[in-house]
């Protein structure tokens, strides 16, 4: 059996920052400037990394984009004061608070006090109803919407599929499934979300047409569990020690990469998949967040 076809998140995440791009400069010409601020409490390492790449990104589409820090001792209440203004604030069209927050805030409570006009990242309790709903009006959460574009610009029947979702989580998991379940013409899939209390966890992967790996266990997906022919989706990002890298450690996803490429029909790199697309769609909802803005 030939390898799997790869998926190259990086060339259908340059696809979607194109024709954001495209958006974004006909608001400009309007006037409209679309603009998202960062919000990053603490100094976690990858928290860092990760707005810095949004940064990046806003920059290239003409997004006016700004990162507040604040130390890790930020109390609950001066944050959400700072989300508060930022609602108020009619030139910020986006707000991202970037994950994780250091104790003692709640990042249910945070993310709930963001304006759902301005929830560019999806996880409003509004936003999250509205997709439970089938509701297209919400903005949706950046990977698994990413996750959703990569197979449809991948051409992967999705209707009268089954898909296997390894993981719950509310970032994940639960919004991927919400997503496939609609009726859509890129959904109408049959979903099984599996968890670490899944019994016979590889009866149900081996049935998959569509598995996605979500756990945030390296590696965790062999190709034992994988029915050949399957499309095979790698959220994971996991850190792990590796002597022969010059920082000690790399990045390696939920998936055994090189074994699974030879079962599966399509796979995603790790990294060059499913990561771009997160950062792509995240681009996407802000220009869209500021079109809104501009309309009403």
């Amino acid at each position: 059996m030939p390898e799997a076809q790869l998926i190259d998140g990086r060339a259908i995440a340059g696809q979607i920052l194109e024709e954001s791009a495209q958006r974004a400069q006909g608001l400009i010409a309007r006037g409209i400037v679309p603009g998202l601020v960062f919000i990053r409490v603490g100094e976690d390492p990858a928290s860092k990394v990760y707005v810095g790449m949004k940064e990046q990104a806003s920059a290239k589409l003409g997004i006016a984009s700004q990162t507040i820090v604040l130390p890790a001792t930020t109390s609950e209440a001066e944050l959400l004061r700072r989300i508060h203004d930022l609602n108020r604030d009619r030139s910020v069209h986006g707000i991202l608070v970037q994950a994780p927050l250091p104790p003692p805030s709640v990042s249910e409570r945070v993310y709930a006090s963001v304006s759902p006009r301005k929830d560019v990242d999806g996880f409003h309790p509004e936003n999250v109803g509205r997709l439970m709903l089938g509701e297209r009006d919400g903005f949706r959460p950046c990977t698994p919407a990413g996750v959703l574009e990569l197979l449809v610009r991948s051409e992967v029947e999705i209707p009268g599929s089954h898909v296997v979702i390894l993981g719950r989580g509310n970032i994940v998991g639960k919004p991927m499934a919400a997503m496939l379940i609609q009726k859509d013409v890129h959904a109408d899939a049959t979903v099984t979300l599996c968890h670490s209390r899944t019994r016979d966890l590889t009866d149900h992967t081996r049935r998959a047409d569509i598995l996605i790996a979500a756990m945030g266990v390296p590696r965790f997906v062999t190709a034992a569990m994988v029915k050949p022919g399957a499309v095979v989706i790698d959220v994971g990002v996991n850190r792990i020690a590796d002597p022969s890298a010059k920082s000690g450690t790399r990045l390696v996803g939920d998936v055994d990469f090189e074994a699974v490429r030879q079962i599966a029909g399509k796979i995603t790199p790790n990294p060059g998949g499913v990561g771009p697309m997160t950062i792509a769609m995240l681009m996407r909802n802000t220009v869209r967040a500021a079109e809104l803005a501009g309309a009403g």
